[in-house]
């Protein structure tokens, strides 16, 4: 198989890198994630101008893109530049299931959503589900034609200034069944709707949505009723690889800081570079951030493929992202000495950056038990990889 990028990725690739490196500055970073809004306006309008949120979606949808690779190209860039803009719940996970369950009158907001006019965000993520994508507690019933939502999303990322969210919610079973979840579209200020904004540790902001007697029109269903578990597994699997290109392009960044930090600083009249003991943990490093490349490649290339296959390789990148991240964060601050703690060094932020990814769409852990769950399912039940 070719992985090498066409001359179009190429191209947004090295638009997008220089302009993040010419106009993205960490200073401008950091006071722009202190801000109520924890992104800017104008930097999400010049995204969308460059054509970044057009290369997330797919030509039917409004964008030029939408293929597994353009998704690690844009988010590796964004990840060297720690972008705060909701880039990945507006134009990855939202768009993703509006595209895959929504009708034409749904499908129509992603225009918008590539042109940046509009900010859909996700609301999945419920206290205490542990990152069981099936654990839905919110509820949605029927009252006539209509319907009314009830329960609590959190950690929504621009959930304080999104037009229009993507939710889910049970219709029927018991909490944990893949059967039984329904995804609706509530808009913005919608009666009922409430949230209160957090602060999030690496910059930015996230809230909490609580949905109290929500009343929505027949309309605001995406999708088929009790049925979008699948959709759910789409969506969150280009997370999950947005996740990781980004990631990668943290570790990139780091590294570079860090061998440049080597290659200055001084002790005993020679630069530290020169040490042995530094040389060999760089080395190390250097392996590490490669494999990391190769399982993101492998995650992009398998977007396409089979249920299985698809979500095997992307709990193998994910699990070994929250590894080699960690590594990252730990061993470039290590290298740094205490000035790589410091808030005006880059490093730091990139640390906290790389920690919070593990976290997020399922740590670690997790994706190791999932990737060993979806193995043994294939020997019990071959024809479960269909």
């Amino acid at each position: 198989m070719n992985f090498e990028h066409t001359e179009e990725r190429r191209m947004l690739a090295d638009s997008l890198n220089r302009f993040i490196a010419e106009q993205y500055h960490i200073e401008t970073r950091n006071r722009t994630a202190a801000t109520e809004q924890g992104y800017s306006s104008e930097m999400w309008e010049k995204f969308a101008e460059l054509g970044v949120i057009g290369a997330l979606l797919r030509e039917e949808d409004g964008g030029f893109g939408g293929g597994g690779f353009d998704i690690a190209v844009v988010f590796e860039a964004l990840g060297r530049g720690l972008v705060l803009e909701p880039v990945l719940g507006s134009a990855v996970l939202a768009a993703e299931a509006i595209s895959f369950a929504g009708n034409a009158e749904q499908k129509a907001v992603l225009e918008e959503i590539a042109a940046g006019a509009t900010i859909a965000t996700f609301a999945h993520d419920e206290p205490n589900t542990h990152y069981e994508l099936a654990r839905v507690q919110t509820t949605a019933r029927r009252e006539g034609d209509a319907w009314v939502l009830d329960g609590v999303k959190a950690v929504v990322q621009a959930a304080e200034q999104a037009n229009v969210f993507v939710v889910s919610a049970r219709t029927s079973g018991d909490v944990g069944s893949e059967d039984g979840i329904s995804l609706f579209l509530v808009p913005q200020g919608a009666p009922g709707v409430s949230m209160r904004g957090i602060a999030t540790m690496d910059g930015g902001r996230v809230a909490d949505v609580t949905f109290n007697n929500v009343q929505l029109t027949g309309a605001a269903l995406l999708g088929e009723e009790g049925k979008a578990y699948a959709t759910l597994e789409r969506a969150v699997g280009r997370g999950i690889l947005a996740l990781c290109a980004e990631a990668l392009g943290a570790m990139e960044a780091a590294k570079e800081a860090t061998l440049d930090y080597l290659r200055t600083r001084k002790q005993f009249g020679v630069v530290i570079g020169s040490f042995q003991a530094l040389q060999h943990r760089m080395a190390d490093l250097l392996l590490e951030i490669e494999q990391a490349r190769s399982t993101v490649i492998n995650a992009a290339a398998a977007l396409d493929a089979d249920r299985i296959t698809r979500e095997r390789a992307l709990s193998a990148a994910k699990m070994s992202i929250g590894r080699i991240g960690t590594l990252v964060a730990e061993e470039c601050i290590q290298l740094h000495g205490g000035i790589g703690m410091t808030w005006e060094l880059p490093m730091a932020h990139f640390a906290k950056r790389l920690v919070l990814i593990d976290h997020q769409l399922g740590d670690e852990d997790h994706h190791l038990e999932r990737y060993i769950a979806l193995g043994r399912a294939v020997q019990q039940d071959p024809a479960v990889a269909a």
